[in-house]
């Protein structure tokens, strides 16, 4: 099992065999824009450990905006050199460093409603400044399966050729993250990937943790969205570098969550049984779910390095242990797009 932030951080940072052989042969070095989120830091150490197990040395830059208490120099000891920006800012988005490798992870979600115009501004105007200042780089764009709409678990998840329908502002803001690239993609021809994710499992988020959260504290779970898909977000980690070989213009397309359509109900008693408590049921359970269909990744990159019956016990232990949260819940059992 995991026992602590340390090795749960080493988990979700290990290369695989894949990356650190793609890194021996890709040239220039890498940034990761919005480092500061939920995924950003073990993203970030996934690539300088990968770097570091070449002949190939090359930097790995993180920005943001650093807001969070002691992760720049977390960030700074694991050999990331962290360059603070405000991605709003233009003027500061041109004088950050012109590297051939991007990952833009910046965007915002929770606390929409309310602040609708700054939702846009990070999801929409944000992108805008990236691509104009950036024309020749590789950008993976990290995007959301919230771009679909959703859909019965029977169709097994929506595919990268259908339509975006998404649910929600939250959902349109990050289809126009994703028009803004495209444009700029069309007009200058920069290289983009839309990696469109859902959703990453770390111990201390995610659909499993907030699944066992509500059975460990004796509140019921919700089936207003019935199904999920969840991947490890180490191998998100390693998918999303791995990505800056499918950029193109126009930009390509990659969903990426597991192979698996997954019972909310079916997880909460797995959960459950685990912790030797019994769980409680909204019973004003929906029909339909967020659900991408993630062939075209597994037929690039493997099936998942960790697998789902893993990252059940693995969380059922982190709960019980009391391990720490991030205070961040998905809020996969949102069906409006209210968020």
């Amino acid at each position: 099992m995991i026992t602590s932030e340390e090795e749960l951080d080493l988990a979700l940072s290990a290369p695989s065999s894949a990356l650190i052989a793609r890194m021996a042969e890709t040239d220039g070095d890498i940034m990761v824009l919005g480092i500061g989120g939920k995924i950003g830091p073990t993203l970030g150490m996934t690539a300088v450990r990968a770097i570091r197990e070449t002949d190939r040395p090359k930097q790995v830059y993180g920005v943001s905006r650093f807001s969070e208490p002691g992760l720049e120099e977390r960030l700074s000891s694991s050999g990331i050199v962290t360059l603070n920006c405000d991605l709003l800012n233009e003027a500061a988005v041109r004088e950050l460093p012109k590297v051939p490798n991007i990952i833009f992870m910046a965007g915002r979600k929770f606390g929409t409603i309310g602040a609708e115009d700054l939702t846009w501004a990070m999801n929409a105007l944000v992108p805008a400044h990236v691509a104009r200042s950036f024309p020749d780089s590789r950008i993976v764009v990290f995007s959301t399966g919230c771009v679909y709409p959703l859909v019965s678990p029977e169709g097994g998840g929506s595919s990268e050729s259908d339509v975006a329908a998404p649910v929600g502002e939250y959902g349109w803001s990050c289809l126009a993250r994703e028009r803004m690239f495209s444009f700029y993609s069309r007009i200058a021809g920069t290289k983009v990937c839309l990696f469109r994710l859902n959703y990453a499992v770390d111990l201390r988020y995610g659909v499993l943790y907030d699944i066992a959260e509500r059975i460990w504290s004796g509140r019921p779970v919700s089936l207003s969205v019935p199904y999920v898909n969840v991947i490890w977000q180490g191998d998100v980690n390693n998918q999303a570098l791995l990505a800056l070989d499918l950029c193109a213009s126009p930009p390509d397309i990659l969903n990426v969550t597991g192979s698996e359509i997954l019972s909310v109900r079916e997880l909460a008693r797995m959960l459950a049984e685990r912790f030797g408590k019994p769980v409680e049921f909204d019973e004003a359970g929906g029909t339909s779910a967020l659900l991408s269909d993630s062939t075209r990744a597994i037929s690039l990159f493997g099936q998942p390095s960790v697998s789902v019956m893993q990252m059940v016990d693995w969380t059922a232990d982190w709960v019980m242990r009391g391990g720490r949260s991030l205070g961040k819940p998905t809020h996969f059992e949102v069906s409006d797009g209210r968020f």
